[in-house]
């Protein structure tokens, strides 16, 4: 039997060059594609309110009061796995009507000996309220430092839009504390 050269070595018909070369140019599109997904996820959990992603501070206004009915605001802590803190609200929940301006603390202490940074990420639910709270001062906004052994009251004062939805009566805003790294001084 004669052997026809004009015939690659894998009977497949497929040049291995190519094909490694398809493969490498798809893990660099993924691998792309993976890195775009966070910023798309912020944009579109943004627009659509869903995720309980609240905006950032807003000036306080004085707002008309929705008097006639009283929502339930329960407040939930906790720590990402790793963050030594003890971290909790000083109220587990408050009763507030809509519109109304609303004070409450959370705690947090290192009980570590090392200098530490920690950031909390807010989540609202139900997601559809997110777009309804206003705060004009939030300890997660900024990253709080607490030195060994610090422990520090930290201040929360929101508003629930007036406009809030009637069949709305509770609503849970959970913090998450992170370990944002080194102090830094």
């Amino acid at each position: 039997m004669k052997s026809d050269s004009s015939k690659p070595d894998n009977q497949s018909g497929i040049k291995p060059k190519n094909t490694a070369l398809k493969l490498v140019l798809a893990a660099v599109a993924m691998f792309g594609f993976g890195f775009a997904l966070v910023p798309l996820y912020d944009v579109f959990c943004e627009i659509t309110g869903i995720n309980g992603k609240t905006a950032g501070p807003v000036e306080r206004v004085e707002q008309w009061v929705d008097t006639s009915r009283t929502i339930t605001v329960q407040f939930i802590t906790t720590n990402n796995a790793g963050m030594p803190w003890e971290f909790e609200a000083l109220q587990e929940e408050v009763e507030m009507h809509p519109g109304a301006w609303t004070q409450v603390e959370f705690w947090a202490l290192n009980p570590t000996t090392e200098d530490m940074v920690g950031q909390a990420v807010p989540s609202v639910s139900p997601s559809e309220v997110a777009q309804y709270v206003q705060k004009t001062e939030c300890f997660c906004f900024d990253q709080q430092k607490l030195k060994a052994g610090e422990g520090r009251k930290m201040p929360l004062i929101f508003s629930l839009d007036p406009e809030l939805p009637a069949h709305v009566r509770k609503v849970t805003m959970s913090y998450t504390l992170f370990d944002a790294g080194a102090f830094a001084e």
